[in-house]
């Protein structure tokens, strides 16, 4: 099986929201993320200072730019929250587990 952080894109639509087991068996591929109400992905990163984070969330924007897929972010002195979910499903798709996955991966770098 690929690795969430080694997919490359996301599928064209119509893209459908996971529920259910769909939804718990990407939760288990991502560690320290919240799904909050079965609609979005939240994480904090800790940074030990503001420009530190400020380069994670370049490095994050351009990931998600190659994929077409743009999370909330909040940038902040020592830390970056982001929230990731798909507006067109209106809720949590494969993409949204493979933007933390890599999101994750950036950080460990």
């Amino acid at each position: 099986m690929i690795a969430l952080a080694d997919k490359k894109g996301v599928p064209k639509p119509p893209v459908l929201r996971l529920r259910g087991k769909e939804l718990a068996k990407f939760s288990k591929q991502i560690k320290g993320w919240k799904i909050v109400r079965s609609h979005n992905l939240a994480k904090e990163y800790k940074f030990k200072n503001f420009l530190e984070a400020l380069k994670f969330t370049n490095k994050v924007g351009k990931v998600a730019e190659t994929m077409g897929h743009h999370p909330d972010v909040f940038l902040a002195w020592g830390k970056v929250k982001l929230a990731i979910f798909d507006h067109q499903a209106g809720g949590l798709t494969e993409s949204d587990f493979v933007l933390a996955a890599k999101s994750d991966r950036l950080y460990a770098a």
